[in-house]
This record gives structure tokens, C-alpha cells and sequence, in this order.
């Protein structure tokens, strides 16, 4: 039965026809593109005749039109012209949408392509980014929203400029680093002083736009002097403000999301469940459709479609019969997207109503798992074990945490779900008095179906449940107070005693070949590793102090000169040995739990991330204090070269780290637990994100390296200037040739070929 009363059902059915009608953007391929199929769809789902679909369509019909919006956000560009006398720009973005834009074939077309935004759009239309001083490769991150009217004669316009400001002919001198540059010097001052140079332009129709899209654009000329001229990182939204539908202007917009989900999510299982089959959470496309349209022209945020998805999957997982593996995705990512100050207090208090119900209904299965799934039916085993896994990942969720306090003991609650169960099959031995006979025959079947029960109970129940499992697996309390002494070890040893081992790799060892004092071979255990869970966090931690100790006493020592053959120094060589230590450890851990080796693996990227970091600002600072010692200036620039040395050598070992660790395996182990992007920012991203921080120190030592021969230059440059007349141009440039050799040639041979090309 639907949850909402007819007038509810009314005003969400007319929100999804408004959304049907204004729809906007090229339809993904995946997505049904005919708006009349889309009508047909959602007439069944929300089970209207054709009288009541007639009248509310009527009603959308008359209601206004959103405002439309294109919300761009212009990221950061890469590979542009550098303008300014050093070789670098002062970029910034000019964007704005055109109402009537030309098709290709229109003879106005490329001249209206090659116009700058400020002739094309009106002033008050345009937006305008920060500029962004001296690089070729600037970041903005700035969002904006552009009203447009028409989607089909709309397009949007983005003109970089490079800011220009009066600089004395000093200064630019001082800035000179190669011919191409006294090129750029005469260049400026044949233009007008403050007048800024195009870097190139963008231009989109609104038409050729998916609802969502990011992407790079190629940056186009205006003339064919410089033809290429980098790319600009884009990302657009279609999204309306304004819709006059009634929910959207009484209700939030995640509220009026989840009803819509819930509505269309019910109505697919119902169809499943009409043709016999079990439904396993694959949406329709034309359920997909209407969900994508609505969440991008509301624009809500990925956490409250989760939220959304995970409230109406619940809910609906205790009325209706479907695999409740479809509800691990979305507790999975409310996980990884849980910020509790976006949440307003009545949302909290669902969220956390929703943990408890579906607690409490999953227990109650499990209370009555011999009814709920039985043996004889495929494919139980595995509804029961995704049942478990769900529960157990929703508990050991920081949402459920902080929302549920105190928190519920779960394995206690399986435990007395199932002494509850052994009570009800107990129950089944007493009989209503019948004849010796009849009672002996019924109590005998009764017995060999419980022995044979219990038979398929050791062999796959026992899988699943943990209340139990040791016990089992030891076979005997003999064996089982041996385990207890030998698990009593890990407190008396403490992990920091490197006589008896501050690894937990040597203890799993122990227990997987049965090393700790037993009776009749081996231990049988099947799950030891989660013992060793409790202290895994102080052993990470451990680990990160260490290294960063031995890291820090490392740059203490380094004198800064070249080890060996090499043209890094001693610190990077302790610092590669403790990274190899930690990738050989997380190797023999080989958790075999997924989730947890995925969070540990998360942990261990961080720690080494922190200590690259922290380790470039040491290296410096340990440069400084010893070329404040040196007297000969030659001795403090080789030293320089070392420190940009050694955080090369560090950057190339951190990218190496992907394939060292297997991140490939761990990401196929996750394969179905964890949504590839949560991968992507968890583990690539914060990566990319250290090697980038990285190679920024190392440009930065390479620039200090770069200012002091620019003044070298800059001393041979005026001489030059004030050379006689008489003199021949080429005698007059001698001295400035010899000193380039000179330095170059020191600087090839101190240090590595990346940062020489640099």
C-alpha cells in the first residue's frame, strides 16, 4: 500500500509531471528520451486513470515555468599562454550566457565565436573570476549561477584574460629569463599601458549539455598566431530556481526526492514481484530517468540522495520482499559522506528511527531464520549472510553511532535471537498425550531431523553467525582455555616490546600455524583476525611514530651532500627503507576483511602522505641552517640542488606506491561494497593531491635556484646595455654565454635530469 494519502499523492504526482515537462539537457545513454514514454511510466507507477493524469497535467500546464539555471564552475585551466615578461600570466575568467547563439552553418557563426564576452553579453551579466598570479596552470574552484530563458538559442561564453599591470622596465628586467621574454618586453610597450591579452575562449551551447557534465574544453584563439592555447576544467549543472509546483515551494527539496523514490522504488518491486521474480534493486531506466531529473533540477547534493535512498529502501525492505544487498550501497556511502552539520534535527531524528527499525525487523528475521530462510530454498544462505552484512556495516557506521546512543550490542542481540530460536524448537519435544506408540514414532523423526539439522547448522550457518563459531572450531574447552591464555598474551605484551614483537603480523602468524601451546594439532580457527582488530589502531599508530621519528633523526644527520653515485642525500634513502617497511607489512597483514583493510589502507596512505609533507619542510629548514654555517656561496646552491633532489626522489617513490600496495586487487576485493569514486577521493585523490604538493615544493627550491641566475643575468644584461657602440655584438655577449655555460653545467651535473628539465 502507498504511504501517502490521495492529496499527497496528488501534489507529488504533479511535481513529476512539472519535472517531466521542464525538463532540460541531452538525455545520458542510459536514460529514456522520449517525454511521453516518461508520462506512460509514471501514470502506472502512482496508479492514476486517465481522467486524474488529464487533470493534474492540466494544472502543471498552467503552472509557471521555472527560472532556468546553468550552474558552472569553472575549476582550473592547464597549459596556457604565458604573457608576462617572465613567461607566466596573471590569468582570469570572463563567463556570461549569450540568449541567441548562431548554429554552425549561419554565416555569423565564427565571428561570434571569436567575439569576447564583453561585447556580447550585457554588463550586468557577467561574472567574473579572481585572477590568479604568475602561473600557467591556475585554480579557481569558483561556482556561479547563469539565468538563461531558451536552452535551445542559450549559449554560455568564457573569455581567459591575462590581468595586466603597469610594471617599471626595472622590474621587468629583473623578471627577464630567456630571449622570448626581451621579445614580450618590446611587445608591451608598443600596447597600452593596463591593457589586458586574451588567452583564449570557450563557447558552449546550452543544447549540446547533459544535465551534469565535467570536463576539459579546449581554449580557442581569435587569431592563428598561438593555435594552441591550453584547456580550461569545466563542470555544469541545469537546474531550475523557482519551480511552482507546491511541494517545492512547502517542502525541502530532499523530502519531496525521498517520497518520489519511495513511490517509484515500490512500484518496480511490485512489478518484480508480479512476474515472479525477487527484485535486486536495478532500477528501470525510466525510473532512473525521473530520479535524475528531479535530484539535478532541485540540485540536490550526492549525501542527501543517499540519505533519501536509504531511508526509503529501508523502509520499504520491511513490507516488501527484495535483497537487501541494494541497502549496502547506500549505507556504505552515507558512511563515507556523513557530515552531521548538514543535517537538520528532524532529519537526524529519521535518519536514527530508521537505524532502529531496521534493527529491530532485522533481529526479528533472524529470531525466526528457519522459517525466514530455509535450507530448501535457493540462494537463503546468501539473503541471510547480505541480511547480516548490512547490519553489521550500518552499526559500525559514525552516523549510527553518533544518532543511536548508547549503541545496541549487535552480536548480543543475535546471540539472544538465537537462544530464543533453540527455546522454540525446544518447545516442539513435548507432545499432547497419545499412545506410547505414536508418541516414540513422532519423538524419533523429531530427533533425526534435528541431528540432521544440526549437521547442515555446523556446515553452513556456522558461516555466518559468530556467537558460537570459536567454540566450535576449537572442538573441546580444553583447547579453548589454551586459546584464551594465548589471546591473554596480546594485553601482557604491549606493542611497543620489540623483544617479544610490536607487529601484529608475528601474532596472526602464531594463530595460523598453530604456534600458540594446544593439545591435538593446530587450532581451527576460521576468523582470528578479528581478535587483533581492537589493537590494530595502536599498532598504525605505532607505525606512523616510528617512521616519523626515524624520518626526523634521518634529516638530523644529513649533511646534504650526494650519497654514493646518487645526487639525493642519506635522509631519502631511511625514508624509502621505512615505506618499503610499511608496504612489506601491510602485505603479510593481508586483512581478510575487505572493509577494514580498505580503511586500513586509507590510514596508512594518509600517515605516509603526512610524513612526505613534513619531510620537505624539514629538508629545507635543514638546509638553511647549514648554509648559514657555509661561507662559500658555490656549497649552499649545491645544497639546494640536494634538497630538490631528495623531494624528487620522495615524489617518484610516492607514485610508486599504487602498485607496491596492489591498489588494483584491493579495489576488486571492494567491488560491489564501495562505489568506485569513494575509491577515487579516499585513496587516488589524496594521492594526487600529496605528489601535487610535492612537485610544488620542488618547483619552488627550483625557482629559488632559477632567482639566482637571473641575477647573474640580469648584472650581464646591463653591462650589455651599456656597452660602447664600437664594440662587436658578438664580442659584447661573450661574457653573458660563458657564464650561462658555466652555470648551466654546474646545475646539469648537480642535479637529477627531471628537475634540470625544469
Amino acid at each position: 500500500p502507498c504511504p501517502l494519502c490521495p492529496p499527497q499523492l496528488a501534489l507529488l504526482y504533479e511535481e513529476v509531471l512539472y519535472t517531466i515537462r521542464h525538463r532540460l539537457g541531452k538525455p545520458e545513454q542510459q536514460h529514456v528520451r522520449d517525454s511521453q514514454e516518461l508520462y506512460s511510466y509514471v501514470q502506472k507507477a502512482f496508479g492514476m486513470n486517465e481522467e486524474e493524469h488529464g487533470a493534474i497535467m492540466q494544472q502543471v500546464m498552467e503552472l509557471e515555468s521555472p527560472i532556468y539555471c546553468l550552474k558552472a564552475t569553472v575549476k582550473e585551466a592547464k597549459g596556457i599562454l604565458g604573457k608576462d615578461v617572465s613567461g607566466l600570466s596573471d590569468p582570469y575568467c570572463l563567463l556570461g550566457i549569450e540568449a541567441r547563439s548562431q548554429e554552425p552553418a549561419h554565416p555569423d557563426h565564427k565571428k561570434r565565436m571569436k567575439a569576447v564576452v564583453k561585447d556580447l553579453i550585457p554588463e550586468d551579466q557577467i561574472h567574473r573570476t579572481q585572477v590568479i598570479n604568475q602561473t600557467l596552470s591556475p585554480v579557481w574552484n569558483e561556482t556561479f549561477i547563469l539565468e538563461f530563458k531558451d536552452v535551445e538559442t542559450a549559449s554560455f561564453h568564457l573569455d581567459m584574460w591575462d590581468s595586466d599591470v603597469v610594471e617599471s622596465m626595472r622590474h621587468k628586467l629583473g623578471e627577464l629569463t630567456d630571449l622570448h621574454g626581451l621579445k614580450r618586453i618590446f611587445k608591451d610597450a608598443r600596447k597600452d599601458k593596463g591593457q589586458d591579452d586574451f588567452l583564449g575562449n570557450v563557447v558552449v551551447r546550452l543544447k549540446d549539455l547533459h544535465c551534469w557534465n565535467d570536463q576539459w574544453y579546449q581554449l580557442e584563439p581569435r587569431t592563428e598566431t598561438y593555435p594552441e592555447r591550453g584547456h580550461c576544467h569545466l563542470q555544469f549543472l541545469l537546474t531550475h530556481k523557482k519551480r511552482a509546483t507546491t511541494s517545492s515551494r512547502t517542502q525541502p527539496s530532499y523530502t519531496v526526492h525521498r517520497h518520489l523514490l519511495q513511490q517509484l522504488v515500490s512500484h518496480e518491486i511490485l512489478q518484480h514481484q508480479a512476474g515472479s521474480t525477487s527484485w535486486d534493486g536495478e532500477l528501470s531506466s525510466h525510473a532512473s530517468t525521473v530520479l535524475y531529473l528531479h535530484a539535478t533540477q532541485k540540485d540536490l547534493s550526492d549525501f542527501h540522495q543517499d540519505m533519501a535512498q536509504w531511508l526509503a529502501y529501508s523502509k520499504l525492505y520491511q513490507s516488501l520482499e527484495f535483497n537487501s544487498s541494494c541497502l549496502l550501497h547506500q549505507i556504505t556511502s552515507i558512511e563515507y559522506r556523513w557530515v552531521q552539520e548538514r543535517l537538520r534535527p528532524e532529519q537526524k531524528a529519521e535518519l536514527a528511527e530508521s537505524f532502529q527499525s531496521l534493527l529491530t525487523y532485522g533481529v526479528s528475521l533472524i529470531r525466526r531464520f528457519r522459517i525466514i530462510f530455509p535450507l530448501s530454498v535457493p540462494r537463503s544462505t546468501e539473503r541471510l549472510q547480505s541480511l547480516l552484512r548490512v547490519l553489521v556495516q550500518m552499526c559500525k557506521t559514525k552516523a549510527f553511532r553518533e544518532l543511536c546512543t548508547p549503541s545496541p550490542d549487535l552480536p548480543q542481540m543475535i546471540s539472544t535471537a538465537l537462544k530464543v530460536l533453540g527455546v522454540s524448537i525446544e518447545n516442539k519435544l513435548f507432545f499432547p498425550l497419545q499412545s506410547i506408540e505414536e508418541n516414540s514414532k513422532a519423538l524419533s523423526k523429531l530427533l533425526l531431523e534435528v541431528i540432521e539439522d544440526l549437521k547442515q547448522c555446523q556446515k553452513i550457518w556456522n558461516k555466518l553467525f559468530t556467537a558460537h563459531r570459536a567454540e566450535q572450531a576449537v572442538g573441546g574447552w580444553c583447547q579453548w582455555e589454551h586459546l584464551q591464555e594465548g589471546f591473554g598474551l596480546i594485553s601482557g605484551w604491549g606493542w611497543c616490546d620489540r623483544s617479544r614483537g610490536d607487529n601484529p603480523v608475528l601474532l596472526m602468524w602464531g594463530w595460523r600455524t598453530g604456534a600458540f601451546p594446544h593439545r591435538d594439532g593446530p587450532l581451527a580457527l576460521s576468523n582470528f583476525h578479528q581478535w587483533f582488530e581492537e589493537a590494530l589502531p595502536l599498532w598504525l599508530q605505532k607505525a606512523y611514530s616510528t617512521a616519523l621519528e626515524r624520518a626526523q633523526r634521518a634529516i638530523q644527520m644529513d649533511q646534504l651532500k650526494p650519497y654514493g653515485y646518487h645526487k639525493h642525500s642519506t635522509s631519502t634513502v631511511d625514508l624509502s627503507t621505512c615505506y618499503a617497511q610499511i608496504v612489506t607489512t601491510w602485505k603479510q597483514l593481508n586483512w581478510p576483511d575487505p572493509e577494514k583493510a580498505f580503511m586500513i589502507m586509507v590510514n596508512l596512505l594518509e600517515d605516509m602522505c603526512k610524513i612526505s609533507l613534513m619531510y620537505c619542510k624539514l629538508i629545507k629548514e635543514r638546509a638553511e641552517a647549514l648554509s648559514l654555517r657555509e661561507q662559500n656561496e658555490g656549497e649552499a646552491a649545491n645544497k639546494l640542488c640536494i634538497v630538490v633532489n631528495n623531494i624528487e626522489q620522495l615524489r617518484l617513490l610516492m607514485l610508486r606506491l599504487p602498485s607496491q600496495l596492489d591498489w588494483a586487487q584491493l579495489e576488486r576485493r571492494m567491488r560491489g561494497l564501495i562505489d568506485p569514486q569513494q575509491i577515487q577521493n579516499a585513496l587516488h585523490n589524496q594521492l594526487d593531491s600529496t605528489v601535487a604538493c610535492l612537485d610544488h615544493e620542488v618547483r619552488d627550491v627550483v625557482q629559488a635556484l632559477a632567482t639566482k641566475l637571473e641575477k647573474g643575468i640580469a648584472r650581464h644584461i646591463q653591462e650589455l646595455s651599456s656597452s660602447s657602440d664600437t664594440q662587436k655584438p658578438e664580442d659584447s655577449i661573450i661574457p653573458l654565454m660563458k657564464f650561462l655555460e658555466s652555470e648551466l653545467q654546474y646545475l646539469n651535473e648537480h642535479l637529477v635530469q627531471e628537475n634540470f628539465k625544469r
